[in-house]
């Protein structure tokens, strides 16, 4: 039995075909090199941004308690 089954996997294997794809493997290493360095570019912008929202005088005081969603709370 185990003989019948290693000849009907080897049959099926020698049938079986590759996916097509549209460029050979380097090529689409490459491409999602240059996506993921441009993301990251991108990424790396945004920081500048937030960096310059930053208040130079630090926390202001409340005289009401804030809840962690920033609303005052009325007691």
């Amino acid at each position: 039995m185990l003989m019948v089954t290693a000849l009907a996997t080897t049959l099926i294997a020698a049938e079986e075909k590759l996916a097509p794809v549209f460029a050979p493997a380097p090529v689409i290493a490459l491409i999602a090199g240059a996506v993921f360095t441009i993301l990251g570019f991108v990424v790396f912008s945004y920081k500048d941004v937030a960096n310059r929202n930053l208040d130079p005088q630090g926390p202001t005081h409340h005289d009401k308690p804030i809840d962690e969603f920033g609303h005052a709370e009325d007691h």
